[in-house]
């Protein structure tokens, strides 16, 4: 009978430290938002938006919409990538609208905005996002830091002697 009560409590133990694991991996970090923004994997773009859906972060819709964008240039189907950039834009200026002095989701609308298609003319704030993103990069947190000076390596705007 004890036998049973301890394999009943160590099962119950097991399952709380696997599902306090499970949640644990499902929060929402900035260091691997990047990454795979970076990567543009889809699979993982879906599910880093299920994560950000799912966190507590203040402006989430800032981050899903900049996902939302990635992951619509990774589709095939044209009217799936101009839906799914559409929701995302919407997304992301509704957050950026409603916290301005965010100098990350400036930098996540340069990112976005040097690599979008001309058509869906999405090009305007590109230098105005630059002056944002330089003036305020030694007040970001390290990961944002860290993926702007990676973002540097590939664009023909941004430039790592700009935050030395």
């Amino acid at each position: 009978m004890k036998i049973m009560n301890k394999g009943r409590i160590l099962l119950v133990f097991l399952l709380i430290a696997g599902f306090a694991k499970a949640t644990r991996a499902q929060q929402f970090e900035k260091s691997i938002f990047y990454k795979v923004m970076d990567t543009g994997d889809l699979a993982a773009i879906d599910a880093q938006i299920d994560i950000v859906k799912a966190s507590s972060q203040k402006y989430k819709d800032g981050y899903e919409g900049a996902l939302l964008m990635r992951k619509a240039d990774k589709l095939a189907v044209p009217l799936q990538k101009l839906k799914y950039f559409k929701q995302g834009r919407i997304k992301f200026e509704t957050a950026l609208m409603a916290d301005p002095d965010n100098t990350e989701y400036h930098f996540l609308r340069l990112a976005i905005q040097e690599h979008a298609p001309k058509i869906v003319k999405y090009h305007s704030d590109i230098e105005k996002d630059k002056a944002i993103v330089k003036k305020n990069f030694k007040d970001q947190p390290q990961s944002v830091q860290h993926a702007i000076l990676d973002y540097c390596k590939n664009s023909k705007v941004l430039h790592a002697e700009d935050f030395q």
